[in-house]
C-alpha cells in the first residue's frame, strides 16, 4: 500500500489531530506500523550516529523528537482493539504484538544509545538545564537501565525473546478473556427470573438475546469484576448463583479460551526476565521504580489493611444471615446473596434502596450537570459537542474542551455503552497526547461499559456507575490539563501507583451538595433527590466496607503473589486454584463469601494491562486521596480558587516531577493515612 494513500501515515487535518476514523480501514494498520518502525529506527540510527558528544539538544530533545508517526499510529490503533476488538483487530492485535515488543526493545536495549544517555545522566549537574530536562534524562537513564540497557549483547537476546513471548501472551489472555465473557452470558427464558430489574435493564436484556439470536429470551452480558452489579437487585436466589457462577468460571472451564496456562507462562516468563534484571521477583523489579519503592512496603501495607477488613466483613456477614435467618427460606450465605442481602440491610439501618434511585441518575443529566458541571466550577471548563467531528464508534461522542475564556484545550471522547468487541471495565486513555515539543493538544478517552437500553428509553446508571463516570473523568483532566514540554511526560505519564490519585479524587463531587442538587434529578418529574435521604446516602460511607476492602485487597494480594515468586518457585507453581487459595490463606481473606474482585484467569489488569504487579495502586493512591478531600473540604470545595491550585500544582506537571514531591508541593506536607483509615471504617 502507498504511504500516500494511508490516512494513518499522512496525518489528520481534523481539529486536534483526531485520527479521521472514517476514512481508516482495518488493512491500514498494519502498513503504516512498519513504515512508522522504519522511520523511527532512522531517527534512533540520527542520534547514535552523531559523532559529537552528547548535548541535551542533539540526544534527549532528539530522541524526544522521534517516532512520532509510531506514536501516532500506535495510538490511534490501541484505542480501537480495545474498545472495538472485531476479529479483524484482533488478528492485526496478535501479529503485531511480537513486532512491538521487538521494536520497543530495539530502543531501550541500543547500547550506544544508553550510553549517550548515562554520558548526560552523570554530568547532569553541570549542563545548565531546566528542572523538566534534568528530570527528562533521569528517566530515561532509569528506564533504560531497569530494562537492561546495561547487560551483554547475550542477555539482551534473552530479554528480546521473553518480551516478545509475553507481547503474544497478553493478547492472548485479552481475546481468550473476551471471548469467554460473550461466551458465557446468561439467558433467560422468562421475565420473572430478572425481577428486580428496572425496564431499561430489561429491555437491555432482551436486545442483548436478539442480536445473539435469541429473539424472546434476555440474556445478561458479564462484568469484568466477579460481582455483578444486577446481583443487588435480583430477587430470584436461583438467578444469582448463575450470574455468579459464569463471572467466576471465566477462563477456567477449559476448551479454547482457557487462561490457566496462558497466565502461568506470563507469570513463569516475567520472574525470569526479573532474575536476568538482577531482581529476586517481577514485584521487585516493578515497584523498584514506583513510589512504593519495594514490594515490602506493599505487603505492609496490604497486610495493615487485611486484618481489620477481614473483621469487619465477618461482622457484616453475621447481619446478613440474620436477614436470611428470619426469612421462610433459610440458607448460608453464599458470595451470590452478599449484594442483595447488603441492600436489605441498607434499607434497614439507613432507609436506602439504591436501586430505586436510579431514575434519578439518567446519564445524559449525570454527565452534563454532574461530572462537567464540577469541572466548570473548579477549572473554569466548558464542554460543546463536536457533531462535526467522529470517533471510532458510533456510540463515541466527541466533545471539545474549552477554558473559562474561551481558549479550546483539547477533545474529550466518551464511548458509555458495553458492547461485545469491548473489553471489559472502564478505562482513559489517550488517542493524542499533550506535548509542548511536538505543538500536541490532547484529545483523550472515557470507555465505560454501561448497558444500552432499547428502544430509546433512558439510560438509568447505578450510583456505582455514577461513580465510575466521575472517576474516569478524573483520569481524562490529568491528560487533559498537561502541560509538559517532553512526549516522555505527557498527560497520565506518571507512576502507576499515583496515576490512580487524580481520578479518586474527583469522585468526590458526587456528593457534594450543589453538584448532587444539579444533576441527581428524577428523570420523569425533575425533583431533586430528596435531601434526607442524600444525608442518609452520606452517613452510610463506611457501610459494607469491610466487603469491599476485603474484596479488593484480595486482588492486590493475588497480584503481589504471582509477582512475588522467583524463577524457581514461578516454574513450581501448577495450579491455578491451588495457588489462588494458599495466597488467600496466607493474608487471611479466603472467606468464600467474599471472593475477590477479580480471580486470576480474569484479572486482565495483571495479565493484559499495564498493573502486573501494581494493583495494589489503588489503595495505595488512595492514601493521597482521602488526605486531598481533607484538604478540599478545608478550601471550600469546588472553587476557582481550588481548583487552580489542583490543577497547577499536580495535574499540569504530568510525570514531568517526581509525584511525591508534587504532591508534598501541593499539600504543604507529606500524606497522613488517617483519613484513608477512617473513610475505610479501618480504625476501631
Amino acid at each position: 500500500m502507498a504511504e500516500n494513500s494511508n490516512p494513518l501515515l499522512a496525518g489528520s487535518a481534523l481539529p486536534f489531530g483526531l485520527p479521521d476514523y472514517d476514512a481508516i480501514l482495518p488493512e491500514h494498520y498494519l502498513p503504516a506500523f512498519r513504515a512508522a518502525f522504519a522511520a523511527h529506527r532512522d531517527e534512533i540510527a540520527a542520534i547514535t550516529g552523531n559523532a559529537a558528544a552528547p548535548t541535551f539538544e542533539n540526544t534527549m530533545e532528539a530522541l524526544e523528537r522521534s517516532g512520532e508517526a509510531l506514536d501516532r499510529v500506535a495510538r490511534t490503533f490501541y484505542t480501537v482493539s480495545s474498545a472495538d476488538a472485531t476479529p479483524e483487530i484482533q488478528a492485526i492485535d496478535e501479529e503485531l504484538a511480537p513486532l512491538m515488543s521487538a521494536h520497543r526493545d530495539s530502543v531501550q536495549l541500543d547500547a550506544e544509545l544508553y550510553a549517550r544517555v548515562r554520558a548526560l545522566a552523570e554530568q547532569a549537574d553541570t549542563l545548565g538545564l531546566t528542572p523538566e530536562q534534568r528530570y527528562l534524562i533521569e528517566r530515561h537513564h532509569r528506564e533504560m537501565t531497569l530494562a537492561g540497557a546495561a547487560l551483554d549483547p547475550a542477555s539482551k537476546e534473552r530479554l528480546t525473546a521473553i518480551n516478545q513471548r509475553l507481547s503474544s501472551l497478553t493478547t492472548t489472555f485479552e481475546k481468550n478473556l473476551l471471548a469467554d465473557t460473550n461466551d458465557l452470558a446468561v439467558f433467560f427464558d422468562d421475565a420473572r427470573e430478572l425481577d428486580g430489574l428496572s425496564d431499561a435493564e430489561l429491555s437491555a436484556a432482551g436486545q442483548a438475546a436478539a442480536d445473539r439470536g435469541q429473539p424472546g429470551r434476555f440474556a445478561v452480558t458479564l462484568t469484568l469484576f466477579t460481582g455483578h452489579p444486577y446481583l443487588a437487585v435480583l430477587t430470584d436466589r436461583e438467578s444469582r448463583r448463575r450470574l455468579m457462577a459464569a463471572s467466576r468460571a471465566r477462563g477456567i472451564r477449559g476448551g479454547a479460551n482457557d487462561n490457566r496456562e496462558v497466565l502461568l507462562e506470563i507469570v513463569r516468563l516475567r520472574a525470569r526476565r526479573a532474575a536476568i534484571l538482577g531482581f529476586p521477583s517481577h514485584a521487585a523489579y516493578v515497584t523498584a521504580d514506583e513510589t512504593a519503592g519495594s514490594p515490602e512496603a506493599v505487603h505492609d501495607l496490604l497486610r495493615r489493611l487485611a486484618a481489620p477488613a477481614a473483621r469487619n466483613a465477618r461482622r457484616e456477614a453475621e447481619k446478613l444471615q440474620r436477614i436470611i435467618d428470619e426469612g421462610d427460606d433459610r440458607f448460608e450465605l453464599a458470595a451470590h446473596d452478599w449484594a442483595f442481602y447488603t441492600e436489605q440491610v441498607r434499607i434497614a439501618e439507613y432507609d436506602i434502596d439504591t436501586s430505586a434511585m436510579r431514575p434519578w441518575f439518567e446519564a445524559e443529566r449525570v454527565l452534563q450537570d454532574g461530572v462537567f458541571r464540577a469541572a466548570s466550577e473548579l477549572y473554569g471548563l466548558r464542554f460543546p459537542e463536536r457533531h462535526d467531528l467522529h470517533a471510532y464508534h458510533p456510540d463515541a461522542r466527541v466533545f471539545q474542551v474549552d477554558e473559562a475564556d474561551g481558549t479550546p484545550l483539547g477533545l474529550f471522547v466518551l464511548d458509555l455503552y458495553a458492547r461485545d468487541t469491548k473489553r471489559g471495565g472502564a478505562w482513559m486513555n489517550s488517542i493524542v497526547a499533550q506535548a509542548g515539543l511536538r505543538g500536541d493538544a490532547p484529545v483523550v478517552v472515557n470507555n465505560l461499559n454501561v448497558a444500552k437500553p432499547a428502544g430509546g428509553l433512558p439510560t438509568l446508571l447505578t450510583l456505582d456507575q455514577v461513580t465510575t463516570l466521575f472517576h474516569e473523568f478524573g483520569h481524562a483532566l490529568h491528560g487533559l490539563f498537561a502541560t509538559v514540554t517532553y512526549p516522555h511526560f505527557a498527560g497520565t505519564s506518571v507512576c502507576r501507583d499515583f496515576v490512580e490519585f487524580p481520578s479518586q479524587v474527583n469522585e468526590m463531587w458526587i456528593l457534594w451538595p450543589e453538584i448532587l442538587a444539579s444533576y441527581a434529578r428524577h428523570v420523569e418529574t425533575n425533583e431533586p433527590l430528596p435531601e434526607d435521604l442524600v444525608e442518609r446516602l452520606r452517613a452510610t460511607g463506611s457501610f459494607n466496607q469491610g466487603f469491599a476492602t476485603s474484596e479488593y485487597l484480595a486482588a492486590a494480594w493475588l497480584d503481589q503473589a504471582w509477582h512475588s515468586l522467583s524463577e524457581a518457585d514461578a516454574a513450581a507453581v501448577t495450579s491455578v486454584e491451588e495457588f489462588e487459595a494458599r495466597a488467600l490463606a496466607d493474608i487471611g481473606l479466603d472467606d468464600p463469601a467474599v471472593p475477590p474482585r477479580y480471580s486470576s484467569t480474569y484479572f486482565a489488569h495483571i495479565f493484559s494491562g499495564g498493573y502486573s504487579a501494581g494493583y495494589y495502586s489503588y489503595i495505595w493512591s488512595e492514601v493521597l486521596d482521602a488526605d486531598t478531600v481533607e484538604w478540599f473540604r478545608e478550601n471550600g470545595g469546588p472553587t476557582r480558587t481550588a481548583g487552580a491550585r489542583f490543577r497547577a500544582r499536580l495535574l499540569a506537571v504530568g510525570g514531568s516531577k517526581d509525584p511525591l514531591e508534587a504532591y508534598r508541593d501541593f499539600r504543604g506536607r507529606e500524606a497522613r493515612i488517617e483519613p484513608l483509615l477512617q473513610r475505610r471504617g479501618l480504625t476501631g
